[in-house]
């Protein structure tokens, strides 16, 4: 086994809490879950899981598109904010 050396890591405290919990969960603690991705990173040259805002996903950009044709055919609802805020607690 190859010798090992400490790390410092910042990062704010309840990312750090909730990270060993989880973890905890796992059975791991959070040195070994880093030094997990660490090694699949080397090992698949590469972040070891998709990066991305799921904002941009196909479908949200297929949604967005119908909304531009609809706005552009003159398909357009109007609401107030009370209107939408009555929505939203329905």
């Amino acid at each position: 086994m190859s010798e090992t050396i400490d790390i410092n890591i910042r990062l704010d405290k309840e990312t750090k809490e909730r990270a060993e919990q989880m973890f905890d969960d796992f059975g791991l603690n959070l040195s070994t879950a880093v030094t997990i991705f660490l090694r699949q990173a080397l090992r698949k040259g590469a972040f070891p899981f998709k990066i991305g805002d799921p904002f941009y996903s196909e479908h949200n950009q297929e949604r967005l598109r119908q909304s531009i044709a609809s706005y552009e055919a003159g398909r357009v609802v109007v609401k107030t904010m009370e209107e939408l805020e009555a929505m939203e607690n329905g």
